[in-house]
């Protein structure tokens, strides 16, 4: 059945008041146009009337296809000819107000008070024009989407949904659209000349039911009725074994020898049969409450769960135009007595569609309060009563008419809108959850938005991928599903992975879920580790006290694919350059192969050698020196190098998870107190000298500060408790000062060394209280390093 639009009883009843004088004088084209505006044939009078206008143009002319196209709801010609009515001298605020709710439907007034200003109104001269319950609908939108069904909709008028497993039964005009001057009907028509090819209510084809399977297949559902015209609003029900449907059958009386017709006004009634699984409807019955001549009946809705069959009528003892009723019905042949739903949901005006769903019962109505049109309202099912009828918003409504809302056990929603943007008069869609906007901002560690390209990806968990796209600024958009939990990553060349399995949407109210993330970029070529091996005069073997230096630097790689080693070896002065450097080489192959037996592949080795040519001392060609002095030169520094590659994109070593990697002084925290343990300096009793040993340890703390420019150094003097006071504060600070210019003369920088001295204030064993060994006062003359 076509159901009842917006306006159309309304702009008739106004047409008719305001031009009734008028007929008897209008010519035979605008007599004939007007006739065909009361058989319905809206269409055709378009036609005359603009013809009509071509010839002369009036006001009233030009109101008459106003009210004509707004009738057959073709909203962008109506707004066209409602500015046309407005712009005559002769208009009036009411007809200002019409084209105020054209221009709604026709989405050309998005600022209503900008509208009614240019016009010379304000909001307070159309009291039934409620612009703050418009403004709070808009503002309040309702967390959904809607999704046009896919291989339903035509560019005609396709609504009412119901299923039958994976088939979509649905209404629809489509077909060809032609001009005919062939006298037809449509659901509610007052004529009774029929025509069997379409509806000159827009020249369109006759409603049926079609199917659509889950391949895209649509066919027409085949009814066993006779003289059927137009078939509307199936509800499939007994498990898809049956169907009730909305009908109009055309009737007509035939009176004497010349068999002229008599007027008859025809209403359509409710149906139901029997559905086999080719989509054949047969054994079809009338409801036993129809009465196609004198009232109409349709939009059947059957409550299996509770046995009540709910419907639209205009029968007598109503509120007004089409009410809602429902009777028991026991699913086959028994019915009870209609029951009027009240005046909590039936109003002066038009009732239709209605559906149940849990506890509540869904209809459509255009006798209340809302956008526009048609608008769809809940109400809250009291036992037999019914609570306050609700209006569901935006963008469950529309300013044009939103109808035909139904909702299935999966919990699949539908509702049927000639809405802006669909293809066709009518369209069906599939209502979503409107997905919470996520927007977020992905930040360098500058706190700058990173606007270039990077790869981001959402999945819920268990479950599919989210789609994301890119704002204009750089921010990341994705709509998520609500309730729900997701994984995110964030992925950059360049820059570490970012991963976020907290995001949820689990009890978000907001709309919007904002959030920062921030990338850091990988520190390619870091050090991160330093070790000194050293060696015999002329040798290149790995020394027994070398081997443990070397199955450290063994197990950490290993342990840590993201570490390459780095091999420099040098040589003393003694010999000719060339020995010297082919020496060194050897010493850098030694260590190479070393680590070979634990493994590790040589393309994580890089080697470098120098010979003579990095003493770090004045040991040079014919200068004297001590054996201790040339031993320091004959070495092999080791430094593990992370994220190396510089072309790699390297994931986020689990150390790391959680540190706060744009610090670059933090990166390695979680490593450092493995892979660089500091020496502690001791010193002899009453002495600031450094042993040869404890060069050898500072060597190796000066080649990780000068890798690692990031770090800072802590210097602290101590001595032990004997002397006094004064004298042990001066010897202490002559002890770490000994070691900061050790430190200075290997090429650190004096601004990244802090140094202090506190005598013997600070003991780490108490010789005043107890009586200490030698052992125990070495222990107290020491120098303490350590990064800050």
């Amino acid at each position: 059945m076509r159901r009842k639009k917006i306006y159309l009883r309304i702009f008739a009843v106004v047409f008719l008041f305001l031009f009734q004088t008028e007929i008897q004088a209008q010519r035979p084209l605008l007599r004939y146009a007007d006739k065909q505006f009361y058989l319905e044939n809206y269409l055709h009078a378009a036609e005359m009337y603009s013809e009509a206008y071509a010839k002369k143009e009036t006001y009233t002319t030009a109101r008459k296809l106003a009210i004509t196209y707004q009738t057959i709801r073709d909203y962008d010609k109506a707004f066209e000819w409602w500015a046309v009515v407005v712009s005559y001298d002769d208009s009036t605020k009411d007809d200002f107000y019409l084209y105020l709710i054209a221009a709604m439907q026709a989405g050309e007034a998005e600022d209503l008070n900008e509208f009614l200003k240019k016009g010379g109104y304000s909001s307070f001269d159309f009291p039934g024009f409620d612009l703050e319950l418009l403004e709070k609908f808009y503002s309040e939108r309702k967390p959904i989407k809607l999704v046009p069904v896919p291989h339903v909709n035509s560019d005609g008028s396709d609504y009412g949904l119901s299923r039958r497993g994976e088939d979509l039964f649905f209404t629809s005009d489509r077909g060809e659209t032609s001009t005919s001057k062939r006298k037809s009907i449509r659901l509610d028509a007052k004529n009774n000349i029929f025509s069997n090819e379409k509806s000159n209510f827009n020249e369109r084809e006759f409603y049926k039911l079609y199917i659509s399977n889950n391949s895209g297949k649509v066919q027409v559902v085949s009814l066993d009725l006779e003289g059927v015209q137009h078939v509307s609003d199936a509800q499939i029900f007994a498990n898809g074994n049956k169907i009730f449907y909305t009908a109009f059958i055309g009737q007509t009386k035939i009176k004497g020898r010349r068999k002229r017709s008599l007027d008859l006004i025809n209403y359509p009634g409710i149906f139901y049969g029997e559905l086999d699984q080719s989509g054949q409807v047969t054994n079809s019955k009338p409801f036993p409450f129809n009465s196609m001549l004198e009232y109409g009946m349709m939009n059947a809705f059957f409550d299996e769960i509770n046995g009540k069959v709910y419907f639209s009528s205009n029968r007598e003892g109503g509120y007004g135009g089409y009410d809602l009723y429902f009777v028991d019905f026991d699913g086959t042949e028994n019915f009870g007595e209609p029951v009027n739903l009240g005046g909590e949901i039936n109003t002066v005006m038009n009732e239709s569609h209605p559906s149940i769903s849990g506890n509540f019962l869904y209809f459509s109505s255009n006798g209340r309060s809302g956008l526009g049109g048609m608008d769809i309202f809940k109400s809250e099912i009291q036992l037999n009563n019914f609570g306050v009828a609700e209006n569901l918003g935006f963008p469950f409504n529309s300013p044009r008419d939103d109808f035909a809302y139904v909702e299935f056990e999966d919990g699949k929603r539908y509702l049927s809108s000639d809405r802006q943007g669909g293809i066709g008069l009518d369209d069906i869609y599939l209502i979503e959850d409107l997905h919470k906007r996520l927007i977020a901002k992905v930040l360098d560690c500058e706190g700058n938005i990173i606007s270039d390209e990077f790869d981001a990806e959402i999945k819920i968990k268990n479950g599919d991928e989210v789609s994301t796209k890119r704002g204009p600024n750089g921010e990341l958009f994705a709509d998520l599903l609500p309730e729900k939990n997701f994984n995110l990553s964030i992925t950059k060349k360049g820059y570490f992975s970012l991963t976020d399995n907290s995001l949820s949407t689990v009890g978000v109210k907001e709309e919007k879920l904002e959030k920062e993330y921030k990338l850091a970029a990988i520190p390619y070529q870091t050090p991160v580790y330093v070790d000194i091996v050293y060696y015999d005069l002329d040798r290149s073997k790995i020394r027994k006290d070398a081997e443990e230096a070397l199955d450290k630097i063994a197990e950490l790689m290993n342990r840590y694919n993201f570490l390459d080693l780095l091999v420099g070896s040098h040589t003393d002065s003694r010999a000719s350059e060339t020995y010297n450097l082919a020496l060194s080489q050897r010493r850098a192959d030694a260590v190479r192969d070393y680590l070979a037996k634990y493994n590790i592949n040589g393309e994580r080795i890089k080697l470098e050698w120098f010979g003579e040519e990095n003493l770090i001392n004045d040991c040079g060609n014919g200068i004297p020196c001590p054996e201790r002095e040339h031993q320091l030169n004959r070495r092999s520094e080791l430094v593990l190098e992370a994220f190396p590659d510089i072309t790699k994109q390297y994931e986020l070593p689990k150390e790391l998870i959680g540190k706060e990697l744009c610090n670059q002084t933090n990166l390695f925290d979680a490593l450092q107190a493995e892979l660089n343990s500091l020496p502690t300096i001791y010193f002899d009793f009453d002495k600031n000298t450094l042993r040869s040993v404890h060069k050898e340890e500072l060597e190796r703390t000066a080649i990780m500060l000068r890798k690692m420019t990031n770090l800072q150094l802590y210097i602290a003097g101590h001595t032990d408790q004997r002397g006094n006071d004064d004298y042990n504060r001066d010897l202490s600070e002559r002890r770490a000062q000994v070691v900061m210019d050790y430190l200075i003369n290997r090429g650190v920088e004096a601004a990244r060394l802090e140094f202090e001295w506190f005598g013997k204030s600070q003991p780490i064993n108490d010789c005043d209280e107890l009586p200490c060994s030698s052992i125990m006062h070495q222990l107290n003359r020491r120098t303490e390093i350590k990064f800050k």
